[in-house]
């Protein structure tokens, strides 16, 4: 096996370069130093019959890194994006309009085919409350970004609920949970409790507490899509007894895709502070046209392309189709981050959009066969993956 003396020290050096961000004066050079090393690796390969993806993990791993590196779109340290000292805006009274709200769907949900009129009314309501809160925002020269954490995980829940596919959906994962709750109470004999059950942007996956005359249930908002089984696994768990093998299904489910993009959704709503595509490394609109053109034949329309404000290490992007949107996670906009690593995941957020969703035995399917073809055809697809396991799994590059 061929061993290329040199290259992951060079790897480690372009990885820090990138990170402080390079001065106009050093970019040619840097770009020499890129093409050069690419190259010497490729004829070293090449003289020992061998392909770079033959080469050892670690030193194949730094050939990657170079021979993705955009030379025309190097962080040059006069350009770096501006970041606004961020601003802690409260809400006054939010708290009380969600819980207002929340009561309104907990009536309304008492039945399992609730009336669309008032369904649209509480929709009117979140739309009137949301664009309240967005023209004090802008009336302050800010974004809901800049809501303090209180009043910004409730206009994110709020602004989630303003799509009638989300509320319909939280209307229903209401209704559910109060029908188990019922036959629970029933089953133990306390059909005279009173109850509550409320799904919002919780910090943990569920709380409650029960008296002889009341209960108290609150679900994090990721749980709207979980099955009746692991819904029912969470009102033992919370109002009667916990089981392990409640608290393992209830685990699962919070580490399943169906979970986490609905977290990842609700949190990235208020996290954009503007919608621009150029990071301090990455420009999302020069990697949207390098792979529309390379795996849609240019004919996907853009749309819109923007950075969050916050890291994440489970879920690193996310295509909201209501807005047309794709919001990709920060933590891939870094110079340790290979830049066919950040156009893997915006290409499968892509295809998202390319494909869109479809409904199978009930359910919706966004990863379907066809998705997960057309996903493999990804030039680096296998070093993307392992890439972002590492990142899901160790938190660090």
């Amino acid at each position: 096996m061929i061993k290329i003396r040199g290259i992951l020290k060079t790897a480690q050096t372009v990885q820090k370069e990138l990170q402080n961000g390079l001065s106009n004066q050093k970019v040619a050079d840097f770009q020499t130093l890129i093409k050069t090393s690419v190259e010497t690796i490729e004829k070293l390969c090449n003289q020992g019959k061998i392909t770079p993806h033959q080469l050892p993990k670690r030193s194949r791993e730094a050939y990657f890194f170079l021979k993705s590196i955009d030379l025309d779109n190097l962080p040059v340290v006069s350009t770096e994006v501006d970041q606004t000292p961020v601003a802690n805006i409260s809400i006054k009274n939010i708290k009380i309009q969600q819980d207002t709200i929340l009561e309104n769907i907990f009536n309304l949900a008492s039945i399992p085919n609730p009336n669309s009129i008032a369904i649209a009314q509480i929709n009117q309501d979140l739309v009137k409350t949301v664009a309240t809160i967005e023209n004090f925002c802008s009336h302050h020269q800010a974004t809901p970004a800049n809501l303090n954490q209180t009043s910004r995980q409730i206009y994110s829940w709020m602004k989630f609920l303003t799509y009638e596919q989300n509320l319909q959906l939280h209307i229903k994962s209401t209704y559910r949970v109060r029908h188990i709750a019922q036959e629970m109470f029933k089953k133990h004999q306390q059909e005279c409790i009173q109850f509550k059950i409320k799904f919002t942007n919780l910090a943990g996956l569920y709380k409650g507490r029960k008296s002889s005359t009341f209960a108290d249930l609150v679900i994090g908002e990721g749980f709207i899509n979980a099955p009746d089984e692991v819904l029912h696994a969470v009102v033992k768990s919370a109002l009667f007894a916990k089981s392990q093998a409640h608290t393992q299904l209830i685990r699962s489910f919070a580490t399943s895709e169906e979970y986490s993009s609905v977290l990842l959704m609700v949190d990235l709503i208020a996290e954009v502070i503007s919608e621009n595509p150029q990071g301090k490394f990455y420009n999302l609109d020069n990697l949207f046209t390098k792979l529309n053109k390379e795996y849609f034949a240019a004919n996907l329309a853009k749309p819109r392309l923007v950075w969050s404000k916050i890291n994440t290490y489970r879920k690193f992007g996310h295509y909201e189709p209501a807005r047309d949107r794709v919001v990709m996670s920060l933590t891939l906009d870094d110079g340790r981050i290979p830049e066919f690593v950040t156009e893997f995941v915006l290409f499968h957020e892509l295809l998202h959009k390319y494909h869109g969703t479809k409904l199978v035995n009930g359910k919706r399917m966004v990863h379907t066969p066809e998705f997960r073809a057309d996903e493999s055809q990804f030039k680096l697809y296998a070093e993307a993956q392992n890439w972002l396991q590492k990142l899901a799994v160790d938190g660090r590059y």
